[in-house]
């Protein structure tokens, strides 16, 4: 008998330090998600790659929620996985050693390897 695969949903952030409500969106829902056994992929790009940077995810939160770096650590710890935008981040002069720890970056191939394998996408 085949062994059936969990649902998997990509997120996708486009907004960050320039749109603190709609990244804690995207986490909150990424966070849900992990809690129903859904397999998470987020993949950060533009501005929101600054979520992943040392230093500065430790500052975000929007009233009412869980600051972004508990929403992010919480996330990474049960099982989501959270990419960087590889261009994103050299344009932003971001090297892999300034990122949080478990964040990879990631190339549009592979973002859409993971679009092709989910059952829904969120893009905020």
């Amino acid at each position: 008998m085949e062994e059936s695969k969990p649902e998997k949903i990509v997120v996708i952030i486009t907004h960050g330090i320039d749109d603190p409500e709609k990244a804690t969106l995207a986490f909150v829902h990424a966070n849900a998600a992990l809690a129903v056994d859904v397999e998470v992929v987020v993949v950060l790009q533009g501005i929101a790659v600054f979520l992943a940077k040392k230093g500065c995810y430790e500052h975000l939160f929007w009233p009412g929620f869980d600051p972004i770096k508990k929403l992010l650590e919480y996330c990474l710890d049960f099982g989501g996985k959270i990419f960087v935008c590889t261009p994103c981040i050299q344009e932003r002069q971001i090297t892999t050693d300034m990122l949080v720890d478990k964040v990879e970056p990631i190339k549009s191939g592979s973002v859409i390897q993971h679009i092709l394998e989910a059952k829904a996408v969120l893009s905020y």
